[in-house]
């Protein structure tokens, strides 16, 4: 629903309006709040009369239910050649759809995403030579669209991704346009290629942060070939662990440790820090599926990892999120998803502790997931003046993500909807909406 508002103009307001102007109801914008953020599904009238306004035929809202009638970019696709030209249609295709995907929900399976991971496993990567129209690209050309990497990163992380989302898809139409019709050596396109890849990546996490799960598809299936091409293994490694966390997030646990399992079989000889990251997303996805002795048996094989890093190693710049402070916040979802809410707290805490205030977005996160852990102890409480203390840092940096996780977590409270500090909390969640 949100990138429907995002290219109608439509604000919340605008939303009920349309509704109420056709049913005679009221036109409280919360309603379509939580229609975005909540997942609550609005009622047949209000869906109809939506479907009126877009000129979408109520048959397919019947047939495809919401929000799949919600007009969208057309389905991921995945068969392009793992090859330059491949990689220039997987971007060309991504570029011309992932804006205008409307669905909140994954368009690609497990199966067509294990195979994905699949093939970049096993296919050999192609030299990289251009001598397309256009001006010759030098290395300082390169060097300098480079340079904007960490401030995008920082953008990305500090705004949310439904702000951020639009300047990386810009980025990103801008370095394919190079590849496509400027000419450079098989090192420089390498480098065009990689970070191609790395501007995919990010604008495919500011879109699954969004709630906008097939573009984040779409960014992240056409980074993979570009990173292939580069012939970056940690690079496409990384993008997998992405696309494991997305089928976390929707339940797909036995897909999530497939491809969890690709990105560490795949990633080559890369930094102590690095094997840790991706070790921590295996152990996340073992303890979802319920397997203790293979998540504590990761756990331990990451923190030897981490005790290994050094200030002087060579990690890759996109590791800079992951230090101690998220270490141990991942470490804590492990333990919270296999039922030790107590172990779980410790490492939240410890990881709250450590992480730095500019991290409105990761302090939220956590925050959240803490009071989640209080409340399976016991200390309700508590819990609700974590989740009081986390509705600042959504609305500083907005996420779907985050705000669907204090949604979840102000469910599972063992209050009643008159007590005050609930009622109190309530009028708190409901300011997201405004």
């Amino acid at each position: 629903m949100s990138v429907v508002r995002d290219e109608q103009g439509w604000t919340f307001q605008d939303v009920v309006d349309i509704v109420a102007k056709a049913t005679r109801r009221s036109a409280d914008r919360r309603k379509a709040w939580r229609w975005e953020h909540w997942g609550v599904e609005p009622d047949a009238e209000s869906q109809a009369a939506l479907a009126a306004e877009l000129g979408i035929p109520m048959k397919e809202v019947h047939r495809l239910g919401w929000p799949g009638w919600l007009p969208d970019g057309g389905p991921v696709r995945t068969g392009f050649p793992w090859t330059r030209e491949g990689t220039l249609q997987a971007l060309d295709d991504t570029l011309e759809h992932a804006m205008l995907d409307r669905r909140g929900f994954m368009k690609l399976g497990g199966e067509a995403l294990t195979v994905l991971a699949g093939q970049w496993l096993t296919e050999d990567p192609e030299p990289v030579t251009a001598a397309l129209a256009g001006g010759r690209i030098d290395a300082q050309f390169v060097a300098d669209l480079e340079d904007g990497l960490p401030r995008l990163r920082r953008l990305e992380a500090r705004l949310g991704g439904p702000r951020a989302r639009h300047l990386l898809g810009a980025e990103l139409d801008t370095v394919a346009g190079i590849l496509k019709e400027a000419s450079y050596t098989d090192r420089i396109g390498r480098r065009l290629l990689r970070l191609g890849a790395e501007l995919a990546r990010l604008a495919g996490w500011s879109s699954f942060d969004a709630g906008l799960h097939a573009a984040a598809q779409r960014y992240w299936t056409s980074g993979l070939r570009a990173a292939h091409a580069a012939d970056d293994r940690a690079l496409g490694a990384n993008i997998i662990k992405s696309l494991s966390l997305q089928c976390y997030d929707h339940g797909l646990f036995a897909d999530a440790r497939a491809l969890a399992a690709a990105a560490v079989d795949g990633v080559g000889e890369v930094t102590a820090r690095t094997l840790a990251m991706l070790l921590l997303r295996q152990a996340r996805a073992a303890a979802a599926c319920g397997d203790h002795a293979e998540c504590d048996r990761l756990l331990s094989a990451a923190e030897t990892q981490m005790d290994r890093t050094g200030a002087g190693d060579d990690d890759p710049a996109w590791t800079g999120y992951f230090d101690a402070a998220e270490f141990h916040a991942q470490t804590a979802t492990c333990h919270a998803d296999l039922g030790r809410p107590r172990l779980a707290q410790r490492h939240f805490a410890t990881a709250l502790d450590l992480m730095p205030a500019a991290k409105s977005r990761d302090l939220a996160t956590y925050t959240v997931q803490s009071a989640r852990t209080h409340t399976a102890l016991g200390d309700a409480d508590h819990a609700v003046h974590l989740l009081e203390t986390a509705i600042p840092m959504i609305t500083a940096a907005p996420s779907q993500r985050n705000a669907a996780r204090a949604a979840a977590a102000r469910a599972e409270l063992p209050l009643t909807a008159k007590d005050p500090k609930v009622q109190h909390l309530d009028q708190l969640l409901g300011t997201l909406a405004a």
